[in-house]
């Protein structure tokens, strides 16, 4: 009897796929509310949120980082857009293609290259306007954009896009007939490359903050890190990947990308830790010189000539 037990026990707690969910849109009245939306939205306030605590642990003013966030977000995603639409054209451009759907942001599609280089451009922005570091911002909001990052890839997910090759593993992903690529059978269970991701996302935040804790990291470090780890494990999730893209070579346009930015990011980080061993002393970007200060300044006053 106890056998028996603990073998349904087994089957209700080891699934043999994952499902992926029946819709990702909900019509709500006249206004449609898109999973995509909603997980890049959760994404953001998850990241604005540790991004805060990080910043005033720090030293900084927790407003200052919703100042820079509302520069840095519409350029991020502005940014993600534009390179999700250079990295596949043929989508919006090539043969049956749809030109104005590349402004149809709400139906998925965000270059993760793209939103952090024009985002650090709305974030530079940000910054110099509230007078503070760039680098010591970027320290504080690395372990966030993991965290936003991981969060968006259930968008992903109920979208049943970018998964990966068949599998057999017993977390093999379902894939509706209407999702599934030409020449697979109904029924192939695919890589959840959405899980993946997510995961190694999560893990890789938590230990970004540990390091930073244990290492007093600063200085662009800890964001340097965030590339390193983030490139290292899309590397081998994109080589999973079945879905159209643009190939240089034997690899994805994005194995490469992968490959360039994080072994730049590794030699960024190795030159500034040569350079600086702790955090900044200070956040502002021109800090007050205490012996140029008026009130510690000499008084100069004129005299009369002879």
């Amino acid at each position: 009897m106890m056998t028996a037990l603990a073998g349904r026990v087994g089957a209700l707690t080891v699934p043999g796929s994952i499902p992926s969910p029946s819709q990702g849109v909900w019509d709500l009245g006249p206004f449609p509310l898109r999973a995509y939306a909603l997980a890049i939205l959760l994404g953001i306030v998850a990241a604005v949120i540790l991004t805060r605590r990080r910043w005033v642990e720090r030293g900084g003013i927790a407003d200052d980082v919703l100042e820079i966030v509302f520069w840095a977000v519409p350029f991020g995603i502005v940014g993600g857009r534009i390179y999700h639409v250079i990295s596949s054209p043929d989508k919006y451009f090539g043969a049956g293609g749809q030109p104005w759907k590349a402004f149809a942001i709400w139906e998925g599609g965000l270059g993760i290259w793209g939103a952090v280089a024009l985002g650090g451009v709305g974030a530079w922005i940000g910054c110099r306007r509230q007078g503070v570091q760039l680098p010591a911002f970027a320290d504080a909001v690395a372990p966030g954009l993991l965290v936003a990052q991981a969060i968006g890839r259930l968008g992903n997910w109920f979208n049943q896009e970018l998964f990966g090759g068949p599998t057999t593993l017993p977390w093999g992903l379902q894939i509706d007939d209407a999702h599934l690529p030409a020449g697979y059978a109904s029924g192939t269970l695919f890589h959840p490359t959405f899980l993946y991701e997510l995961v190694w996302n999560l893990g890789a935040a938590a230990l970004l903050i540990w390091l930073d804790r244990r290492f007093k990291l600063g200085h662009g470090r800890v964001f340097a890190l965030y590339v390193v780890f983030y490139t290292s494990g899309r590397l081998w999730i994109e080589l999973l990947r079945i879905d159209p893209a643009h190939y240089i070579g034997p690899f994805r346009l994005n194995v490469w990308t992968s490959i360039v930015v994080g072994l730049g990011a590794l030699v960024a980080f190795i030159l500034i830790s040569r350079r600086h061993h702790d955090r900044e002393t200070t956040l502002l970007r021109n800090p007050p010189d205490v012996q140029g200060d008026e009130d510690t300044a000499p008084e100069v006053t004129s005299q009369p000539q002879p």
